[in-house]
């Protein structure tokens, strides 16, 4: 294809993605308010389900207007060869080519981030604060700020400078080392995690003796998992949601329980959380996620390889030259239909594997705790009860709760 082509290919590409998930979002919202679930009649009242709608449309909005100035000032970029313009001016600075991409990503990365950054203020300090779940202070939302900066010059820096690296100096073939680096990496974040990342962030602590630490030793002993590693994190700074997940395997495996969770939950519905997380490792939907996510970044670099040196790529984003990071700008849009489609197909894995975990927990521990505790986390984070099914089908990871309910409480 000729360098127009490819520039109307990109703005059709983006111009899809934008509208097609925007559809989505609005199929979603209009979706008419349910009765109440006889299931539910304990735990909702027409009050939090009318506040949850509130909720859902406010979010909508504002998903509305970030995404169009998104949208718009990509499309602006593309149009007006932005994108080609910043090569340009780095050129007359900067002659080495790997310096040159990497300041220009560092450029890039800046610039975005700067822009999102009143959107994520308004969200954290505005919808979040009105709706109660806030619960992070300014010098909070600007520190994670500074350290995701840090980190990822420090990770993302040295990837990036890895594989332009591989790209310059070994050609088409780079794409299988850096996949063979990726891998690594991947496994690594999997195990190391909570001990060198997650810290950075919060503080975690050994979750202190008690009923419910002996309720969970009882249960992991009669399901043969031996668990030394569970923490509590200080989730409670930041949002008043509450999470549990799972991270590692083998002597590494960890469970981590937010502060706001024990709060909120009993300890049997507490200790059926932890046996539906115990259901994931179980059934190995961690490594079989894991290995889903090295070949998702494997197809990637593979296609990635055939994008990498196209001078009309470069053309097309306002290049006066080939250059090898204005292509891999151009291939992360063209590659975004690709990505949604694996993304919906990762989706229903995830979905028929959390209705596994919660089938597990059911049969070694009790059905019953497990969807209390669904029904308080849904209705304490104001979820939306009653999705469009299109929009589940593409965008959820979890079955929607009324499902999950039907399969617990059969």
């Amino acid at each position: 294809m000729d360098s127009l082509s490819i520039k109307y290919l990109l703005i059709g590409v983006v111009t899809f993605g934008f509208l097609f998930e925007k559809t989505l979002s609005y199929l979603n919202i209009k979706r008419p308010l349910t009765s109440i679930p006889k299931s539910l009649e304990e735990y909702l009242s027409v009050t939090k389900l009318k506040e949850a709608k509130t909720y859902q449309q406010v979010n909508f909005r504002f998903g509305v207007i970030s995404g169009l100035f998104s949208f718009t000032l990509t499309i602006c970029l593309i149009l007006l060869g932005v994108f080609g313009w910043v090569d340009e001016w780095l050129r007359n600075i900067i002659s080495h080519p790997m310096l040159l991409s990497l300041a220009y990503f560092a450029i890039i990365f800046i610039c975005s981030d700067l822009l999102s950054i009143p959107f994520d203020f308004y969200h954290t300090f505005v919808i979040e604060e009105k709706f109660g779940f806030n619960k992070a202070s300014k010098a909070t939302f600007f520190s994670d700020k500074l350290k995701g900066y840090l980190l990822s010059i420090i990770v993302g820096g040295g990837l990036l400078f890895l594989l332009l690296y591989l790209i310059h100096q070994i050609g088409k073939d780079f794409w299988w080392q850096f996949w063979i680096i990726s891998a690594i990496f991947m496994v690594m974040v999997n195990l190391f995690y909570t001990a060198w990342i997650l810290p950075f962030f919060n503080k975690l602590k050994p979750l202190e003796d008690g009923e419910l630490k002996q309720k969970i030793v009882n249960y992991t002993e009669k399901v043969s998992f031996p668990l030394e590693n569970l923490f509590v994190i200080d989730g409670s700074k930041r949002s008043s949601k509450a999470n549990a997940f799972f991270s590692g395997f083998g002597k590494r495996k960890k469970v981590v329980l937010y502060d706001t969770l024990i709060e909120q939950h009993t300890p049997e519905e507490l200790v059926a959380v932890l046996a539906h997380e115990v259901g994931h490792y179980k059934k190995r939907h961690i490594i079989l996620g894991m290995t889903a996510g090295i070949l998702q970044v494997g197809l990637l670099l593979f296609i990635l390889a055939q994008f990498i040196y196209s001078k009309n790529m470069s053309f097309a984003l306002g290049g006066n030259e080939m250059a090898i990071h204005l292509n891999i700008i151009g291939f992360t849009m063209l590659f975004s239909p690709i990505s949604m489609v694996l993304g919906i197909f990762m989706n229903m894995i995830s979905r028929k594997n959390e209705f596994e975990a919660d089938a597990f927990a059911k049969e070694t521990y009790a059905g019953e705790p497990l969807a209390e505790a669904l029904k308080t986390l849904s209705i304490n984070t104001l979820s939306n009860i009653n999705p469009h099914p299109w929009y589940v089908f593409v965008n959820y990871s979890h079955p929607p709760l009324l499902e999950r309910l039907k399969k617990l409480e059969r």
